[in-house]
């Protein structure tokens, strides 16, 4: 195993999901690769410092009013003496609280488990931005040359990437590599926008829940633009392939490079 092939199996490692012969080939060229050793030290701890400040994320305050209003709105006209039949029956009242009290956390609870999946994603893409920002080797294959970048993927990924632009003069591509997004490889690619750094991250789409609005233009196809720790991410799908698109570049030049990477 070499040190390309290595460092793509670091995070899978820690993760515990690599199968036997494959971490054990890791683990051999580890004990003899002072180089993959720091990187993968670097990694650990730049991921349990992503852990310890990712602020955890909530149900937004309009869901919660909304339920509020639907589920504890009757409670409190009850108390103004609207339903005065309540108050000759105060143990039906009592389970009529509990009773919307348990709705209301249910309804919560689901609501945060179809959000948590899009909100992991947007997760994803800035943390493993970050990766390629405080990584000392952010590439494996170096542009500016899309034939050279492209056709070194062949073989590493269990897919073909597909974008319709491999850099120009606004935004050169400085290289690629192989990482995971979430549970499934990815192509990386990095461009260049004066002293920023655009990611890009091709992979499956298949299994994903995307945001549920996608309504940002992107080339031929929409997507969804938001903003997390301040960072842009853009995200969107074409065919069975996924895209997210990440920098603290300006949202439109951002929006710029995602429409010549969708194509026309």
């Amino acid at each position: 195993m070499d040190c390309t092939e290595a460092r793509t199996h670091l995070l899978d490692r820690r993760r515990g999901i690599l199968d036997e012969d494959r971490r054990g080939a890791l683990e051999a060229h580890l004990d003899e690769c002072a180089g993959c050793r720091h990187e993968d030290t670097a990694d650990a701890e730049l991921t349990r410092a992503l852990a310890r400040h990712l602020p955890a994320a909530g149900a937004p305050a309009s869901l919660r009013s909304s339920l509020e209003r639907r589920w504890i709105g009757p409670t409190k006209r009850a108390e103004r003496g609207v339903d005065r039949r309540a108050e000759r029956r105060p143990w039906v009242w009592g389970l009529g609280g509990i009773a919307c009290g348990a709705a209301l956390a249910m309804l919560l609870a689901i609501a945060w488990r179809a959000r948590a999946p899009s909100d992991a994603m947007l997760g994803e893409a800035v943390n493993d931005h970050l990766r390629v920002l405080y990584s000392e080797h952010p590439v494996e294959v170096e542009g500016p040359d899309t034939h050279k970048v492209k056709p070194w993927f062949a073989g590493r990924l269990d897919f073909a990437p597909v974008m319709a632009f491999g850099g120009d003069d606004e935004f050169p591509l400085r290289g690629g590599s192989v990482s995971y997004f979430l549970d499934r490889k990815a192509a990386t690619l990095v461009f260049g926008r004066r002293l920023h750094v655009i990611t890009l991250f091709i992979f499956r789409n298949e299994g994903m829940r995307w945001p549920a609005v996608e309504d940002t233009p992107i080339g031929h196809v929409h997507g969804t633009l938001v903003t997390s720790r301040g960072f842009h991410v853009l995200l969107w799908r074409a065919g069975d392939l996924g895209y997210a698109l990440v920098s603290d570049v300006d949202s439109h030049d951002l929006t710029a490079l995602g429409a010549k990477i969708a194509g026309p």
